[in-house]
């Protein structure tokens, strides 16, 4: 064959395989308001910038007919690109082929770019869109599942991995997604879980749609399963790019510097939290306050509300932050809200974010339901993430910093590198009115006014413990600060600390509250 000729099969070849399940299976993804996993990666990745690898690989399956089908690319595509200039491995299953069902070629394919991935000390992208299991090659895709799992293991804490739910994500599958840094989904699309409505119905007997069951919101808001809830796979890729912008490519690197910029005025700091210390308000007006730009990248923000966690930047530099929400239950830990902090925490402290942590916490949440959720193993989580963290950690008291809250939300105890306080923290052991109604229950009981007893020893608890000049005097704050000049301070905290080091006990690990 001549050279033209070789050069007409080749492209030949190249279009058959890139055309996926053919038109009719495009179409029925289209139906479903799916866009097809080559469209997908065009609209994510720079343009242009999409380079293939393993096109031509083919399954190996020979039973239940498995010999006579051609699945092209075997159901997901593979390769490399960039995002705002930076390369990226991704991947995409492709549901028109089979369902995107994953067998031994296609895991192999997608080990293989998870290899590239780490070896290149570049961000792995996943986008997941497949009926679960090949069943046709038995236990062959169970092995494809556990090559994945394994892999994402060793990726973690080297490179930052992003799943991207965009279809059904079922079965053993879910649980790569699980073991990556950040998942997206989008309402109506994303539909994820380990047993599907057919195997309830059957076993519980039970009626439920999948999207009642792992639906978008389900995992955004109930589970927790996702970081990130979009309307559009349009959206869900912005999401995506926008968070590239505050993350460093691999463990050895820092994120990018951006040019700083003043927080938008319209956020006045002293105006924003309450005169009465019992009415709420939302802390994310304070972090808008002092950020630059007053942009601010929450992550989790359907879910453990009474905790807010994201990305922003000060002086131009990527900071991680941790806040209690007085808006939700006060702003107390609980079981989810510790979770939710303990992971973000470590993924910072493994990708050399420095932390700063807003406080103003009553402590955490009572009751018969917490403490049968195992609280007090979910909450030593978030003291043991700011424990071994070692990257910078400033932290912020701003209001009520209550017992064992206080301590939790990276306190000097906790290994914080500095801790301020405005003049409106309160901290102490407990609130003023349950200290005041224990120390002296005696004399307000024996009062000829209980009620206008009780209020005066409030204040004298008040006066004497509920104020950060306490722990200040016994070196546990750096400083009481002004408000105002709170950007100011952490500006300067964040440069000095910009060469951090802090030597550990020689270990292979630890063994978190898991």
């Amino acid at each position: 064959m001549s050279f033209i000729g070789k050069l007409t099969d080749f492209l030949f070849r190249h279009e058959k395989v890139k055309i996926g399940g053919g038109e009719k299976a495009i179409q029925k993804q289209a139906a479903m308001g799916k866009m097809t996993a080559r469209e997908r990666i065009n609209a994510l990745l720079d343009p242009d910038t999409f380079f293939e690898y393993d096109l031509f690989v083919k399954h190996e399956g020979k039973d239940f007919g498995m010999d006579k089908k051609d699945l092209p690319a075997d159901g997901v595509i593979t390769g490399s690109g960039s995002i705002l200039n930076h390369p990226v491995c991704i991947f995409a299953q492709d549901f028109t082929v089979a369902g995107g069902s994953l067998g031994l070629a296609h895991a192999r394919k997608i080990t293989k770019i998870m290899d590239h991935s780490i070896k290149m000390g570049i961000p792995l992208i996943g986008i997941n869109d497949s009926g679960g299991a090949r069943i046709q090659e038995g236990v062959n895709s169970l092995a494809g599942y556990g090559e994945i799992f394994f892999r994402n293991t060793l990726a973690s804490g080297v490179i930052p991995q992003i799943s991207v739910i965009l279809g059904p994500c079922a079965g053993g599958a879910v649980y790569s997604p699980a073991l990556t840094d950040f998942v997206f989904v989008v309402d109506k699309i994303s539909k994820m879980f380990i047993t599907g409505p057919e195997v309830i119905k059957t076993v519980l007997g039970e009626e439920i749609t999948m999207e009642e069951l792992g639906g978008a919101r389900i995992q955004s808001e109930v589970t927790g399963n996702a970081h990130f809830y979009a309307k559009s796979e349009m959206e869900c890729f912005e999401q995506i790019r926008r968070l590239c912008t505050f993350i460093p490519w691999n463990n050895s690197k820092k994120a990018n510097p951006f040019p700083s910029k003043n927080p938008n005025s319209k956020y006045n700091i002293e105006k924003i939290i309450p005169s009465d210390p019992s009415r709420p308000y939302d802390v994310r007006d304070i972090i808008y306050s002092v950020v630059d730009g007053s942009d601010f990248l929450e992550i989790h923000e359907h879910w453990a509300a009474n905790i807010v966690i994201g990305f922003a930047r000060i002086n131009g530099e990527t900071i991680g932050i941790v806040g209690n929400q007085p808006l939700v239950l006060a702003g107390v830990l609980d079981v989810d809200s510790s979770d939710k902090a303990a992971r973000f925490i470590r993924f910072c402290d493994a990708f050399n974010i420095p932390l700063l942590t807003l406080v103003d916490l009553p402590g955490y949440l009572p009751g018969v339901d917490q403490e049968h959720a195992g609280v007090i193993r979910h909450g030593a989580k978030i003291l043991y993430a700011y424990s071994e963290a070692t990257v910078p950690k400033v932290t912020v008291i701003m209001r009520k910093a209550y017992g064992g809250g206080y301590i939790a939300m990276c306190s000097r105890h906790l290994g914080a590198d500095f801790v301020f306080a405005w003049p409106t923290a309160e901290i102490a052991v407990m609130g003023p009115e349950g200290a005041a109604n224990i120390i002296f229950k005696n004399e307000i009981a024996e009062a000829a006014d209980p009620n206008e007893m009780r209020k005066q020893k409030v204040a004298e608890y008040t006066e004497k413990f509920a104020n950060p000049y306490v722990a200040a005097a016994n070196g546990y704050i750096d400083a009481v600060i002004n408000p105002n000049e709170t950007r100011k301070i952490l500006i300067q905290t964040l440069q000095l600390s910009k060469q951090k080091k802090e030597p550990r006990p020689l270990r292979k690990h630890g063994i978190p509250p898991f």
